[in-house]
């Protein structure tokens, strides 16, 4: 019964994802960024329970791959649709190629998230360090711009979220990080010293000195932040 616990966490990872894409199709983004949220939990907690019980299993590995498309391709890159569908009476200016380039951007998304994840389960070079934005950073990309929004008093948050340019282009980029081979940092750590975990500790740092600022709004700066460590960690 025991080993069968992080198969458990993984489902609940992708039914947080179906559950997100409920409420993005009815508007409600940010419910449905809490739970794409809580996908991310149940996906950190399937693989640490994998490795605290040694219940590996190559079905866990498949589900695994098949949850985070959901909850971290189609989910997202259907938030992203939603706010922008919400700015079509300032996209309605602009001729027919424009409008569907910039609509159906988001397709993008799903689509380099199932790609990554593909050469992710083929590369045994990715156990601690990543080549490509992983599929829930691209995730954690989409929802802190919705948060960030929802619960701080940045106007360029707002604005950025308004802006169909802005979300198309930000849409577009996240899906190519997502296939590209930048090295980027994994998050997992055999031990606490400093020495091989310069990045992770620059990472943690920048966050909390960032929220303790900012708080809410410093959410869409995380993924900038990751990206200039996992770039800081190489020249160690």
């Amino acid at each position: 019964m025991i080993k069968h616990i992080p198969n458990l966490l993984t489902s609940l990872n992708l039914a947080s994802g179906f559950i997100s894409i409920i409420f993005a199709a009815k508007g409600d983004l940010v419910t449905a960024s809490w739970f794409i949220a809580a996908a991310m939990v149940f996906d950190f907690s399937d693989g640490f329970t994998a490795r605290l019980l040694k219940a590996y299993s190559a079905i866990g590995k498949e589900l695994d791959s098949l949850a985070d498309i959901v909850s971290f391709g189609v989910s997202p890159a259907l938030i992203i649709y939603q706010l922008i569908i919400n700015s079509i009476p300032e996209l309605s200016a602009y001729n027919k190629i424009i409008y569907t380039v910039i609509i159906y951007s988001p397709v993008l998304m799903p689509v380099c998230a199932g790609l990554r994840l593909a050469v992710f389960n083929i590369d045994q070079n990715q156990q601690f360090s990543f080549k490509g934005l992983p599929t829930p950073a691209n995730a954690l990309g989409v929802i802190s711009v919705v948060l960030g929004a929802q619960y701080s008093n940045f106007s360029i948050l707002d604005s950025f979220a308004s802006s169909p340019f802005a979300l198309a282009a930000y849409a577009i980029a996240l899906s190519i990080l997502m296939v590209t081979r930048i090295p980027l940092l994994s998050l997992k750590m055999t031990h606490l010293k400093p020495k091989g975990n310069e990045g992770r500790y620059i990472l943690a740092a920048l966050v909390v000195i960032s929220f303790a600022f900012l708080g809410f709004a410093a959410l869409p700066l995380i993924i900038p932040f990751y990206l200039a460590a996992s770039w800081i960690s190489t020249l160690f």
